[in-house]
């Protein structure tokens, strides 16, 4: 068990390239910082996690704290080549209004494209909308109130199935997306972020498995 590569910014398989053994995107090119996410359902595990840890090398893993009942990280992963560029997270449990929900966090370097894969939108980084106007959301990480704001989806997404909201933390992109996109009203209540990239031991009472989401 282990983590495979993939492109950051898109869900097409890489080549590995004849001669010099680098991964290639049929899409974006030569992959020089690879997606590195476990193989499938199986490897999201505490073990699996731990290997994800180990490859993020201390970039912030940011989860949801604490996980609500029922809940449980279904999926992981982190942009890495010269070093960590990027991390993300998927939650995903039930809630009374919205039925099954996933919650996937992104940290990630400017430029890096793995949030706006998740978003859904054709372009890198958030765009304008972040910094414009009073937040539509705050979160909490450690003693920071970071805000967040509304990324529109509109123009490359016709299914309107998410919710996605953008801000800044420490210098890096912070990616919400929330799906349905009725569950954007979860964050009504004061969330917090945890970087449990130094967590430790509390790491074996996170739960883990389930299906994984598409993204």
């Amino acid at each position: 068990m282990g983590l495979v590569a993939g492109c950051p910014r898109c869900a097409t398989d890489v080549e590995i390239a004849e001669g010099d053994g680098r991964p290639r995107c049929p899409l974006h090119g030569e992959v020089s910082r690879p997606l590195w996410r476990p193989h499938d359902e199986s490897g999201v595990s505490y073990d699996g996690f731990t290997l994800h840890l180990d490859a993020a090398d201390g970039f912030p893993t940011y989860v949801p704290w604490p996980m609500s009942p029922g809940w449980a990280v279904t999926d992981f992963a982190v942009v890495a080549g010269d070093r960590p560029w990027a991390t993300l997270t998927c939650v995903s449990g039930t809630s009374e209004l919205d039925g099954p929900v996933d919650v996937l966090v992104v940290a990630e370097e400017p430029g890096t494209g793995l949030g706006s894969r998740c978003a859904g939108i054709d372009r890198s980084d958030p765009g304008r909308e972040v910094g414009e106007g009073q937040p539509a959301a705050r979160v909490r990480i450690g003693s920071q109130s970071v805000p967040l704001w509304v990324v529109s989806t509109s123009s490359s997404d016709d299914r309107f199935d998410r919710s996605v909201f953008a801000g800044e933390a420490d210098g890096r992109w912070l990616w919400l997306v929330l799906r349905p996109a009725s569950a954007m009203l979860l964050l009504r209540d004061d969330w917090i972020l945890r970087d449990v990239s130094s967590v430790g031991p509390q790491l074996v009472e996170m739960a883990f498995g389930g299906p994984r989401p598409v993204w």
